[in-house]
C-alpha cells in the first residue's frame, strides 16, 4: 500500500471522527422538548416546589412585601426544569391555586449553554412565558384576606395527594408562609383560657393519627420550610410551645421541617 493510500485512509478516518464528534455534541447539547402548557420537560417528572401563602388572617403591607421577596427568592433558586407552584389558603379555608400558576423553570439566559442556545433569546422566552405569569400571580397573592377557619395541616395533606406532589415526585418541597394559628376540627390553637398549648391541644400522636387516617402517608418525605408570621399577643407562644408542637407533628408525619420568622422590620 502506497503512502498516498495510507494518507487517504487516515483522512477518511479523521473525517469520520469529526462527524461522530459533531453528532455526539449535537445530541448531548440539543435542548429537551418542553410541554407547552407547563414548560416542563416532556416525558419527565420534575422536582416540585410549592409556595403556600396562608391568607386566612390579615397582614400588613410590609409583611406583604416580605412575602413577595420570599416567593422571588424561590424563583431565583429554581434549577432548570424544576417546577414552581403558588397556592393560597383562602378566605374559605381551602387551598386554591393562585392564577393557576404552576410552571417549570425553562431556564433563564444565564442558565443555558451559549454554545448551543442564544442567551438573549432564552432570557426573553423566560421573561415572557415564566416570569410574567409569576408577576401577575404575585399581584393577587399578596392581597390579604380574613377567614373564620384555618385548616393548615389538612391543606398540606390534601396538596400532598395531588399527582404533581405524589411520593413518586422527586424533590418535593413546600414553602409555607403562615402564622400557624390552626383552627379546624382536628386542631385549634385558640381558646387559651383552656390552658397552655400542650394542655388544650390534642396529643401529638392523636393529631398525627387523625391525619394518617384521612390522608394516609402522603406527607412523608416532603421538605417543609415555614416562614412564621408573628401575631401581636401570640409571639411568645408561636415561637415556643406552638412551634414545638408543630415540629413534633410534622416530624412524626415523616416531614423534614425548618422554621424562619419574617423579619421584625416588616411589621406595621
Amino acid at each position: 500500500m502506497s503512502g498516498r493510500d495510507l494518507l487517504g485512509i487516515f483522512n477518511l478516518l479523521l473525517v469520520a471522527g469529526v462527524v461522530a464528534a459533531v453528532s455526539y455534541f449535537a445530541l448531548t447539547l440539543r435542548p429537551a422538548e418542553y410541554d407547552t402548557d407547563t414548560l416542563c420537560i416532556a416525558g419527565e417528572t420534575p422536582p416540585h416546589r410549592v409556595v403556600i401563602i396562608d391568607k386566612t388572617d390579615l397582614y400588613s403591607t410590609q409583611q406583604a412585601a416580605a412575602i413577595e421577596r420570599i416567593i422571588l427568592t424561590q424563583r431565583d433558586t429554581l434549577a432548570v426544569g424544576e417546577r414552581l407552584s403558588l397556592f393560597e389558603l383562602d378566605e374559605t379555608g381551602r387551598l386554591d391555586d393562585t392564577n393557576q400558576f404552576s410552571l417549570c423553570n425553562p431556564g433563564s439566559g444565564d442558565q443555558v449553554n451559549p454554545l448551543y442556545r442564544n442567551p438573549d433569546r432564552i432570557q426573553a422566552r423566560y421573561e415572557a412565558l415564566f416570569d410574567a405569569p409569576l408577576q401577575q400571580a404575585l399581584a393577587d397573592l399578596v392581597v390579604p384576606k380574613d377567614a373564620p377557619q384555618s385548616p393548615i395541616l389538612e391543606a398540606l395533606a390534601e396538596l400532598a395527594q395531588e399527582p404533581s406532589m405524589a411520593q413518586t415526585v422527586p424533590g418535593r418541597r413546600i414553602v409555607l408562609v403562615s402564622d400557624m394559628l390552626q383552627n379546624s376540627d382536628i386542631v385549634s390553637v385558640y381558646g387559651r383560657a383552656r390552658g397552655d398549648v400542650f394542655d388544650r391541644l390534642p396529643p401529638v400522636a392523636e393529631t398525627v393519627q387523625s391525619i394518617r387516617q384521612e390522608y394516609g402517608m402522603a406527607l412523608a418525605g416532603i421538605t417543609l420550610e415555614i416562614h412564621l408570621i408573628e401575631r401581636p399577643g401570640w409571639e411568645s407562644e408561636q415561637n415556643g410551645d406552638q412551634r414545638s408542637y408543630w415540629t413534633q407533628v410534622f416530624s412524626q408525619l415523616g416531614m423534614a421541617v425548618s422554621w424562619q420568622v419574617l423579619p421584625a422590620d416588616t411589621y406595621s
